[in-house]
Order: structure tokens, then sequence, then C-alpha cells
């Protein structure tokens, strides 16, 4: 049984940083970070798969990093320079894929992950 549990969500002003935790439970493959907005349909942010290669939608090139600690059974998402934008619930998610341009793609729609948390709200002043 895999078990997603977020944390690290909170309140900032725009141009602060948050780094976000999700606790990963009995899995160590592809992972990634989603958001849901109000009104707003889900949307992927980051990915990494089982080695380590990592995706980001655009909007948070150069802004946002996920990591993993297999050790600790921690995938992170630090997010820096956050604008209003990035206010949103962000879900961590796990799921199985024997390649990883399918763990990546995962990215798009997040449809085939088998695995997700409870979320963590994200809300930015500007």
């Amino acid at each position: 049984q895999v078990e997603l549990v977020e944390f690290g969500g909170g309140s900032v002003q725009a141009g602060g940083s948050l780094r976000l935790s999700c606790s990963v439970k009995g899995y160590t493959g592809c992972m990634g970070w989603f958001r849901q907005a109000p009104g707003k349909e889900r949307e992927g942010v980051a990915i990494i798969d089982g080695v380590g290669i990592t995706s980001y939608i655009d909007s948070v090139k150069g802004r946002f990093t996920i990591s993993k600690d297999n050790a600790e059974n921690t995938l992170y998402l630090q997010m820096n320079s956050l604008k209003a934008e990035d206010t949103a619930m962000y879900y961590c998610a796990a799921g199985s894929f024997s390649t990883s341009s399918s763990c990546t793609s995962q990215l798009r729609s997040g449809t085939g992950m088998d695995y997700w948390g409870k979320g963590t709200q994200v809300t930015i002043s500007s």
C-alpha cells in the first residue's frame, strides 16, 4: 500500500518561498507534484522519474525544483519567486511506468498516476 502525505503549504507574499514535502511510504518510482486552483483544471507542475530525471511546466521553470530523498521516503518541491498565480491546492502523486518518457508525460494530465495525497494549500498574496 502506497501512502502519500503532503506537508509545507501555507500563505506567503509574492516573491517568497515555500518548500513542500510529501511523505512517500512504499514507493520510489515516478512521482510528481500537481496543483489545482479554484475553477481550474488540475495541472502538472513537476515530475521526477525513478532515476532522477525531472520535467517541469514552463511557468515554473527556473523557480521550482523537484527532488526526492529515497532514504527518507520524501518527495520535495522547492518553490521560489512565488507568484499569485501559483496559488492552488498542491498534490503529490506516484505511478508505475516502464520508461522515463512515460513518467514525464504524466506532467500533461496525471491521469496515469496511481496514488495521490490529499493535498496542501498554497496561497500567495500580491
